[in-house]
């Protein structure tokens, strides 16, 4: 039925909302909000920027407009000292946009020459200690010229033209002479750029290090939580564009938008409602909505609602069912409690991480409608002081987030397996979509959920704490289950907006390579977000754009990697890593064949407790990235403290832009991030003045984010030797088939059940790996009894030792199959977990086939996954 109220989406003329030309348009020096987007002339402003793109074609919908109200003084001119933006802090503003805007000033390239030491006469000194193979047997110059016969008197006329032709001759001669000894003899050591400067790297480490500012990632994060940016909004394309602005202007080559359609969700203002219709005497409706994060002057916020939910309006008893997992719906109905026509009431995290399976679980379960509640035990006051008087989440606020399958379709949940370009005709139906609940869901806050607790009072089965459900809501006296007898009748209604081909734009930019420019490191985060997103993922997209100015720099100094970079500002990851995950599959071929690793940061800071997720042969660049890096507070370096606590890589699950690099193209990938106690995870409370406040005030923790991330970048793609540890990963295989071995004994696993194709496997792999690397120790000596000089040949073999340890993760890819039920994802050692997308599963295929009690699927999945492994391990030394 068509909601005859104004959709929230569609911009409200009375409020000062900035459009896509407000936010991008010419601003006087006064004017104290500074964006990359302001770049320095105004024929560069309008080439850079362009015309606003006109409203994508096709069911005439209009896509939602940015939702904040400029209410900030940094949308303001200033007028004068006191106005919100003193004319220092002007000054200030000003400096930073400098800096972003023209990177290379003459001060910064004098202090580059000076710094990267530039190696340009080592070539000089190369020649002229040269010492060619044939030398020994060359007459001196002096013998030469003390032996030419002079020609007496005056040269005849008649032999001029014949001997100059002769001169001419044998100076061609000796020109291509010394041409072909020069290159044959291979005077040019490995680092000679072709195409770029030649730096000393660790000139270029220095650098990099030294020169990542806390400032501009801070400046950076305030615009970017001005107003909420959803995917798919106007606040979102206003942000891709922004960020595009910043690569222009550091310099990288073809910065440009990639589109995408996509079928997403959006809120109605008056389309969602929670409320106990029965008994009269307990009639409630939930305020659903968040208080005004903003008050003075107030700023429109994303409504409350569940990205990818199922539309409905249905009514049922109320049912508590703890956290929302199989196993606590199994304890209700093994106590006899149906769920079968009810709405259940569920809480966040606990043993059922992902939201979407908390849904799926409820509809497994015969219910018709899923309420999610936000429990003070895991992020609340219990926890300590909430927001704004400490970090945690306040009664009101509300946790949105996607209810979307990932563990089944990641991406488009219209376009799985192929990518939803523009114009792309073939479409999978919405209607009993692997990738979407069939019921309607909606979140809520502890100050709404507690109505509904109490009013379970006396209905089922009543609780007490051993269980585990009793959770931290106040004023709820006793806690029950409800029943589906006696429980209070309660209203689920669920209306939005949905789009089957919604735009979506990532944002592109590269700096290519001059050894091997097809191969490619890709760097990416996602800047779409629930709210304001200053954590998440505001944290990681500031740190972002400095890591790319610092980049710019170096490249428009004439620096110039071994291997491309990519960098990658991702839309709608909110939603279901819809943006990495099209994109990935519009070049899947290409990324499997040049792709050497994928770098993410999401969240960047939200904490100062450093993590890594991804495959063990990253531990050794990882490792040598931590041990130069020194914690702000601690004053030890990072690598001191991952010893310390004895941390090791953890695993990728299903929870960021990874995915699809992982587990689809067989990229290497790995995750960084600097976590903490909870947050307003995806409220209106997660903002810039959150994170000033409580997250990272000083922002030293972004700024070591920064150094991390773009000395990790360093290592991957100018190195020449890539730093890959194979027989780190091949150890944790080894550790992975014997956590199996345990994992299976647990589900009682018959005698058919043998993992001795997989130990084998496992083993040859070690020992393969081993082999394998001994080749790096070789070269290296090479290289030292050469004086740093590489022959052509040895260049060649380097760049083919490369390319296997790149190929294979990728030839651990169930290509032409995929996991059983879930075909879209390749990878056979890794996937999200098909009951916690949130989390890691190892040998995906043989756990899935496990826990479903398909034995003798579980068989073939373990010979197969053991021929890949093989295969793959064997293809190193071939």
């Amino acid at each position: 039925m068509v909601d005859e109220k104004p959709n929230k989406y569609i911009r409200d003329e009375t409020l000062p909302i900035p459009t896509y030309e407000e936010a991008t348009s010419s601003r006087s020096p006064s004017h104290s909000f500074l964006g990359a987007s302001e770049v320095s002339h105004d024929a560069e402003r309008q080439g850079l920027l362009g015309r606003r793109s006109p409203a994508p074609p096709g069911n005439n919908y209009r896509p939602p407009d940015v939702e904040s109200v400029r209410s900030s003084a940094d949308f303001l001119p200033s007028t004068g000292n006191n106005s919100a933006r003193s004319s220092g802090e002007g000054s200030r503003h000003e400096m930073i946009q400098m800096d972003v805007e023209d990177p290379l000033s003459e001060q910064l390239q004098s202090q580059m020459g000076m710094r990267l030491s530039k190696r340009i006469s080592s070539i000089t000194n190369g020649l002229s200690s040269l010492n060619l193979p044939f030398r020994q047997w060359l007459p001196s110059l002096e013998y030469v010229r003390a032996h030419i016969p002079r020609m007496p008197g005056r040269f005849p006329e008649a032999l001029k033209p014949g001997w100059i032709m002769v001169v001419r001759f044998f100076a061609l001669l000796f020109v291509l002479t010394v041409a072909y000894v020069v290159f044959i003899s291979n005077i040019f050591s490995f680092r000679q750029r072709r195409g770029g400067q030649m730096y000393d790297p660790e000139s270029v480490r220095m650098f990099v290090q030294e020169h990542v500012n806390a400032t501009n990632i801070q400046l950076h994060l305030e615009h970017l939580t001005q107003f909420d940016h959803i995917a798919g909004t106007e606040g979102s394309y206003v942000l891709a564009k922004y960020i595009e602005a910043a690569f222009r202007a550091a310099g990288l080559d073809s910065p440009m938008l990639e589109r995408f359609d996509v079928y997403l969700n959006y809120p109605k203002k008056d389309g969602r409602e929670v409320s106990i219709v029965d008994p009269p005497e307990l009639a409630w409706k939930a305020k659903i909505e968040e208080d005004l994060a903003y008050k003075d002057p107030p700023r429109e916020q994303t409504l409350v609602f569940h990205g990818l939910s199922k539309s409905g309006n249905v009514t049922g008893p109320l049912i508590y069912a703890n956290y929302g997992s199989r196993k606590d719906f199994e304890w209700l109905h093994s106590n006899g409690i149906s769920v079968e026509g009810g709405i259940a009431l569920v809480r966040y995290f606990g043993s059922q991480t992902d939201r979407a399976l908390k849904v799926k679980a409820a509809e497994l379960a015969g219910a018709v409608g899923c309420i999610i509640y936000s429990d003070p035990n895991e992020d609340g006051f219990v926890k300590g002081e909430p927001y704004p008087n400490g970090r945690y989440m306040p009664a009101d606020g509300v946790q949105r987030g996607t209810v979307g399958l990932t563990s089944w379709i990641v991406g488009d949940v219209l376009s799985p397996g192929f990518a939803s370009l523009p114009g792309e005709r073939k479409r999978i139906s919405k209607e009993n979509n692997p990738g979407l609940n069939n019921i309607p869901s909606i979140p809520l806050s502890w100050r709404d959920a507690q109505k509904l607790l109490q009013s379970l009072k006396g209905h089922g089965e009543q609780l007490n704490d051993d269980l585990g459900w009793i959770g931290g809501v106040p004023d709820v006296d006793e806690w029950w289950t409800g029943n589906k007898k006696s429980s209070p009748m309660v209203n689920l209604r669920n209306e939005q907006d949905e789009v089957e081909r919604q735009p979506i734009y990532n944002v592109l930019g590269d700096i290519i390579g001059i050894e091997q420019p097809e191969k490619v490191i890709i760097v990416g985060n996602h800047r779409d977000a629930w709210g304001f997103g200053a954590v998440d993922p505001g944290s990681g997209t500031a740190v972002f754009l400095e890591v790319v100015r610092i980049f710019g720099d170096l490249k428009n100094l004439g620096w110039r990697p071994m291997r491309s970079i990519q960098f990658a500002s991702w839309d709608a990851e909110e939603y279901n890593l819809i943006g990495s995950t099209e994109h990935v599959e519009s070049r899947t071929e290409d990324l499997r064949r040049n792709g050497i690793a994928y770098i993410n940061v999401d969240v960047a800071v939200q904490g100062s407790d450093f993590h890594a997720a991804g495959p063990a042969l990253f531990q050794k660049a990882l490792l040598h990235v931590l041990g130069r890096t020194s914690d702000p507070l601690a004053n030890r370096t990072l690598r001191s403290l991952w010893d310390e606590k004895n941390r090791k890589m953890a695993g990728l699950g299903g929870g960021s832009d990874y995915v699809a690099f992982q587990d689809i193209a067989g990229m290497s990938s790995i995750d960084l991030s600097f976590g903490g106690e909870p947050f307003p995870y995806h409220s209106s409370y997660d903002n810039f003045q959150w994170m000033s406040q409580f997250g990272d005030p000083g922002y030293h923790y972004h700024e070591l984010m920064g150094q991390v991330w773009a000395l990790l970048i360093l290592e991957l793609a100018d190195r020449p030797v890539l730093p890959f540890d194979l027989e780190a990963y091949a150890r944790s295989i080894k550790d992975y088939v014997q956590d199996l071995d345990k994992y299976s004994r647990t589900k009682e696993a018959p005698t058919t059940f043998d993992l001795k194709a997989l130990n084998d496997a496992a083993d040859a792999t070690v020992q393969r790996t081993r082999q394998f690397h001994a080749w790096d120790r070789e070269w290296t000596q090479n290289i030292y009894g050469m004086g740093g000089m590489e022959s052509n040949a040895l260049t060649l073999m380097r760049m083919n030792h490369n390319s296997k340890m790149a190929n294979f993760e990728t030839d651990l890819l169930d290509v032409a199959g995929g996991l059983p039920g879930r075909e879209q994802y390749k990878h056979v050692l890794f996937a999200p977990q098909a009951w916690s997308g949130y989390d890691e599963a190892v040998f995906p295929g043989i756990r899935d086939a496990i826990d479903g009690g398909d034995w003798q699927l579980a068989q073939k999945q373990v010979e197969k996954v053991a021929m890949l492994l093989a295969r793959a391990s064997q293809r190193l030394l071939e």
